[in-house]
């Protein structure tokens, strides 16, 4: 039985060249909170396909802090600012953090971004370290991922997709404690969540 949860908030559906920088939610806050709030992602039964072509769940990750956004490796306007983004907050997440911390990608673009795709991908944005994980999923599983996280997407051509631009920060419960939607916003907040996740592991 798939896991399904009612979403009560609604994003804004940006295109590749928009952006806007917004915070979606803080866990435990007063601020609006995101649609997985005190639910975990591992409670997911999708199978995902890694860049090294491992098939995992995504409770295998549990354990870890996981930091997440939705791309297609195509893209040529936000994605990559996505990216950098994501190497951005890596570089700043302080060592003895480094080894519970897992940055993930998630195509919406499953048919095309193959892991030997992905894999390419990682090593030309320098991105082939351990810690970083590119998935691979079927389009009924990405769908219902990005549904769960409140990312939504559309495809406008053959090679093009409009669509959210959120990165999603998970406690090693799998449960969504910080979301930011934009590009090349500060990513202060998003550090500092990721090292207060990081420490509370035992």
């Amino acid at each position: 039985m798939k896991f399904t949860i009612l979403i009560g908030v609604t994003l804004l559906l940006l295109s590749c060249s928009q952006q806007q920088d917004e915070t979606i939610s803080f866990a435990g806050s007063d601020q609006n909170v995101g649609p997985l709030l005190g639910l975990s992602i591992f409670h997911l039964p999708s199978d995902w396909i890694t860049q090294d072509n491992e098939s995992i769940k995504l409770k295998d990750l549990r354990g870890n802090v996981l930091v997440m956004v939705m791309i297609y490796t195509s893209c040529q306007a936000s994605c990559p600012r996505l990216v950098a983004d994501m190497r951005s907050i890596e570089s700043k997440i302080p060592g003895k953090f480094k080894e519970k911390v897992k940055l993930l990608l998630v195509s919406i673009d499953p048919k095309n971004d193959t892991p030997e795709s992905l894999k390419k991908f990682a090593i030309d944005n320098k991105m082939a370290g351990d810690q970083w994980m590119f998935l691979n999923g079927t389009e009924e599983d990405v769908r219902e991922f990005a549904m769960v996280l409140g990312f939504k997407y559309k495809k406008i051509s053959p090679i093009d997709f409009s669509h959210s631009n959120i990165i999603s920060v998970f406690n090693h419960e799998g449960v969504l404690t910080y979301q930011k939607n934009g590009l090349g916003v500060d990513n202060k907040e998003i550090v500092s969540e990721i090292i207060k996740s990081a420490d509370a592991i035992n």
